[in-house]
């Protein structure tokens, strides 16, 4: 039953997934404000009559958290809290017709390409002038920035290309326009995304790009630092890091999802590389820019993966000594190329494989955590919590990535600025220190 009265015009956007997913709902968010509407990320209210929720469907644990969102709203809906709802995002293209039969209380689905139709459904118009801008749910200081859309590789694991379609790359002219509008807006740091950003310029341009996007958005004013996400290690364009040794304001910074370093594995995730080859290559980004932090992803428990593969990739992660590392467990997803394969990894095994992953980077981390110990840095600050400023290094991306923590009750730091940081003390994943004043 109604508590108060519902504003029709008012819209909920809930976000699930990640940073591509962000992106997108704050492009839609822009539209909904250019139309008059009066919208909101993740609202605590409960006065919106309309609810979008962009879903993830990623991996098992992501559709599960994507279905579960989608069941509260609908059950929302019934009660008379929200009027409206629809749901958009990778789930929504990849699962439509299933979820349109299970869950009627949903007013609509729709793809990861269908804004101008679901803007059509809330009456609204698609404003073409308006490419590129959008409102934005991180802190002011920095954005994701997504350079291309969707995906050529063949990874046998991975189902973004069946929910994301080919890969699309964004004019170099249209992304000097969004950087300069962000900075102009306050933005300092841009955090380079897509699906795989080595591949870009690709298809419009006959050739890889990424090194002259690099240097063309360096020359944006007011942007102090530029972050690289993403980039799969075949067929990476070196050049790309030569301009990232030239300029000051491209972070000496490198996510490069590896995935796993057993030949036999690469083999069979249709990686298009060697174990050799990884080795080689990481140690040349190395030799290029020293002082490079790189960080990957591994996927433990893929189907046929044994105790020797996962000793190799131990011993690898040990020797390679990763700046930042994430794991995660393998999940079994229909259509991909790896379906078809028996998923005989047990999910205590696969998870039991990625904790031990994990054990070995946190020795890492803290060594070299510990190594920063009495050096200074310079830090940008995004949030306070609780009785500390929260900022990050260079060498750090957010949520994903080690934090600088600054003691609130005995120095203050403005959210947003950069500040010299001294590093007094260390722990696995964060560091504490004072400002230099």
């Amino acid at each position: 039953m109604k508590t108060k009265t519902l504003k029709k015009n008012k819209v909920n956007v809930v976000t699930l997934g990640c940073s591509k997913n962000i992106y997108d709902s704050e492009v839609l968010m822009g539209q909904l404000k250019a139309n008059k509407f009066d919208v909101e990320h993740e609202s605590n209210s409960d006065d919106s009559g309309i609810v979008i929720i962009n879903t993830c469907g990623f991996i098992e644990n992501a559709k599960k958290e994507s279905i579960d969102t989608i069941l509260r709203f609908a059950q929302a809906k019934q009660n008379g809290q929200i009027e409206k709802l629809y749901v958009t995002g990778c789930l929504s293209e990849r699962y439509k017709p299933e979820l349109e039969k299970d869950i009627p209380e949903v007013d609509a689905f729709f793809g990861t390409r269908d804004l101008p139709r679901l803007l059509k459904t809330l009456k609204a118009d698609y404003k073409h002038e308006l490419v590129g801008e959008r409102v934005l749910t991180t802190p002011h200081h920095y954005a994701y920035f997504k350079i291309s859309e969707g995906c050529d590789r063949p990874c046998s694991f991975c189902a973004i290309p069946l929910m994301r379609g080919k890969h699309v790359s964004v004019p170099i002219e249209q992304l000097v326009k969004q950087a300069e509008a962000l900075a102009k807006n306050g933005t300092k740091e841009l955090m380079i995304i897509a699906q795989d950003s080595t591949y870009y310029g690709l298809d419009i341009y006959k050739e890889r790009k990424l090194a002259e996007l690099l240097r063309k958005l360096s020359d944006v004013n007011g942007i102090d630092w530029i972050r690289l996400h993403y980039a799969f290690p075949s067929g990476f364009p070196m050049d790309a890091l030569e301009v990232m040794k030239e300029r000051a304001n491209i972070c000496n910074y490198l996510d490069m999802p590896l995935q796993h370093i057993s030949d036999n594995m690469l083999k069979s995730m249709r990686r298009g590389t060697t174990r050799q080859k990884t080795i080689d290559l990481v140690n040349k980004i190395r030799d290029t820019v020293p002082g490079i932090a790189i960080r990957t992803t591994l996927i433990t428990g893929y189907p046929g993966e044994t105790q020797k593969d996962h000793e190799e990739m131990l011993e690898w992660v040990a020797a390679s000594r990763f700046e930042r590392l994430g794991c995660f467990t393998y999940s079994h997803e229909e259509n991909t190329g790896a379906f078809d394969l028996k998923d005989n990894v047990p999910q205590a095994v696969k998870q039991e494989r990625a904790e031990a992953v994990m054990n070995v980077q946190q020795g890492i981390s803290l060594e070299l955590n510990q190594q920063k110990v009495g050096k200074v840095f310079r830090v940008l600050f995004d949030r306070k919590e609780g009785d500390y400023f929260i900022g990050r290094t260079e060498f750090d991306s957010p949520e994903v990535d080690n934090e600088v923590l600054v003691d609130a009750k005995e120095h203050f730091v403005r959210i947003g600025d950069f500040e010299n940081i001294r590093v007094s003390r260390s722990e696995e994943f964060d560091l504490f220190g004072e400002p230099l004043r």
